[in-house]
């Protein structure tokens, strides 16, 4: 058995990871505990406290417990809002409290954009758009190249998490370019585990949403890899590859 603990702020949509354990249909297993979260609003300095890494290290010893190998920060403003030094130092913390290796989404994406050899992405963010600003500096630090954005304007993690798919789809849309090698779509506070296959259909290439970034970086730190097409190219690849995808009905090329 593999056991990710995830550090998760307040609720939104945290009911993805019991669908992702059940869509890995593997041991892996994926404890969460929901710390405090302050003022839900989307501003960088709400976001700063957020991450603060009191806050952040309230589960450690619950998650501990639960048999957690590798701990995740779940969030992404949470981690991105501290810019980019401030983020590692956030995960340092963290590993040196728990005894475990740790990360944050957003240092996930980071390493799950390199894993599909890719550098030029398309961001589509729920935030409004100095948040997404935000997140585009700390994807830069990473060496990612954003082409294009998309802001959703949403006001709150709580506005966020009531989006359905079709809001997705369409901020999708809205980021793609063709220059983009793969589309992220940030804030784990967006429900997205359900469909990211069709998101990857729709645009016809990879598409990382926070969430499922979020559960890849946690089985990397345990070096666990897994077989699960069902959560999207992320999980259908075995080696650093980037997978271009064709329109339904055309033969994929890898």
């Amino acid at each position: 058995m593999t056991t990710v603990g995830l550090l998760y702020p307040g609720h939104a949509a945290e009911d993805d990871f019991p669908r992702t354990e059940i869509l890995l249909d593997t041991d892996i297993r994926l404890p969460l505990f929901s710390t405090e979260t302050g003022e839900d609003v989307y501003r960088a300095d709400a976001l700063r406290e957020q991450g603060d890494p009191d806050r952040v290290a309230e589960g450690v010893e619950e998650l501990r417990l639960a048999g957690a190998e590798a701990l995740i920060w779940a969030s992404s403003g949470g981690s991105f809002g501290q810019g980019w030094e401030g983020a590692h130092e956030q995960i340092a913390t963290l590993a040196r409290a728990a005894g475990l290796p740790a990360s944050s989404t957003s240092i996930g994406f980071g390493h799950a954009v390199r894993e599909l050899g890719a550098r030029r992405v398309g961001v589509a963010a729920p935030y409004p758009d100095d948040v997404t600003g935000l997140f585009a500096e700390f994807l830069a630090s990473a060496g990612v190249e954003v082409v294009a954005a998309a802001s959703g304007g949403a006001g709150s993690s709580a506005e966020a998490g009531s989006w359905g798919p079709d809001e997705v789809k369409r901020l999708v849309r809205e980021a793609d370019h063709p220059d983009a090698e793969v589309v992220l779509v940030p804030d784990t506070s967006l429900h997205t585990t359900a469909y990211i296959p069709e998101l990857e259909e729709l645009l016809g290439k990879p598409v990382l949403t926070a969430n499922q970034v979020t559960v890849w970086e946690g089985l990397r730190l345990t070096d666990r890899r897994t077989w699960a097409p069902a959560l999207g190219t992320l999980f259908a690849t075995r080696e650093p590859v980037l997978r271009q995808l064709e329109p339904k009905g055309i033969e994929v090329r890898e």
